[in-house]
């Protein structure tokens, strides 16, 4: 079953325009193609960031949070209770007072101290402004990173300017060292924030990337819907990397990671509570996602992908529509993200 499955995945029609085999993609006078198997790099790559990312957050992250005034702040451990942590984990992390009463005669305790253990547990779930900091400081480096490298791997390119050549000899588009290495630095970043899901914080999730696999837009638990948001985000890079869109991929990794550390280093000015300094780096952040996410994206590299290919090809193949299909609904949510930014700055400037 493995064997007809792999073989229906692999399929010559899914992935490359007719007339084309995988064997047209063997290394040959100069010309060097994306392989499937280089994709098993981007787990230990992903091993290294999180070395990186352990010794970034526990010496770079902490001593400038100390020097932006952000305390560590220690919070008391509840004693140990086996029927309450029972209770918190299975039940209610709220329970009424009906409840605590009950629990209270199960332990053979005061109300007070039921009420107080519960309090210590639930700020147990709570994270620190310092670990919220590590955190952004961690997503900041690595996007402003991205985005320098980005920038040096794109500038000297011609399809960087004119989006037609993104097109010119596809197929055969050799793949330069430099994408290579910007595309298994974003791959492996993408897994690293999947490998660390279970202790990193739990955000509030709205509407997310279960729209990105499926084409609907539903809401989803907070750890399921950062679960498909990264696998979608590694599956739709490592698709383009299978189906040498190499050149387009490069820019819609770059058009995303110029926006995002803004925001990241909003957060932890705002965490610090410089006030003035994160309202200047929010309105930048939005300047720049609304120029990036609702202007360059689907004017320049959407037009790119749907309309485009038809003068190459007469007869699209099926990724032509899995691909165009994926960034469309991408492009839903980034209308969906920039009605929440604009409500922010609505308030921002309205109500101050």
């Amino acid at each position: 079953i493995l064997k007809t499955l792999n073989s229906w995945f692999w399929w010559e029609n899914i992935w490359m325009p007719i007339n084309c085999t995988w064997a047209d993609f063997v290394d040959r006078d100069g010309l060097v193609f994306p392989k499937p198997h280089q994709l098993y790099a981007t787990i230990p790559y992903a091993f290294v960031l999180l070395i990186i990312r352990f010794f970034s957050e526990r010496y770079i992250a902490i001593p400038l949070a100390k020097a932006l005034g952000i305390k560590n702040v220690r919070r008391v451990k509840p004693q140990p209770n086996p029927v309450l942590e029972s209770y918190f984990r299975e039940c209610s992390k709220h329970p009424s007072q009906s409840e605590i009463q009950g629990l209270a005669k199960k332990c053979n305790c005061t109300v007070i101290i039921v009420e107080k253990w519960f309090r210590r547990r639930r700020n147990l779930e709570i994270p620190t402004v310092l670990r919220k900091f590590q955190e952004a400081f961690w997503r900041f480096s690595f996007y402003l990173t991205t985005s320098i490298v980005g920038f040096l791997v794109l500038y000297d390119k011609p399809w960087f300017y004119d989006i037609w050549q993104t097109w010119v000899g596809y197929p055969f588009q050799t793949l330069l060292p430099s994408q290579y290495w910007y595309y298994m630095a974003e791959i492996g970043f993408y897994w690293s924030l999947l490998f660390t899901l279970g202790i990193d914080i739990r955000r509030k999730a709205r509407l997310y990337f279960i729209a990105f696999t499926f084409f609907v837009l539903c809401p989803s638990q907070d750890f399921m819907a950062h679960v498909v948001h990264h696998l979608a985000a590694i599956g739709l890079m490592s698709g383009s990397w299978c189906g040498n869109y190499v050149r387009l991929g490069t820019l819609v990794i770059f058009v995303h990671d110029t926006a995002d550390f803004w925001l990241e280093a909003a957060k932890m000015f705002n965490y610090a509570h410089w006030e003035k300094t994160c309202n200047v780096l929010f309105i930048i952040f939005s300047v720049v996602f609304f120029i990036t996410r609702m202007i360059v994206f689907p004017f320049w590299i959407l037009r790119a992908t749907l309309y485009q290919p038809t003068y190459y090809s007469t007869t699209p193949v099926i990724a032509y529509f899995l691909f165009n299909g994926m960034l469309l609904t991408l492009q839903g949510l980034h209308i969906y993200w920039g009605y929440l930014i604009f409500k922010i700055l609505k308030r921002f400037v309205f109500l101050k």
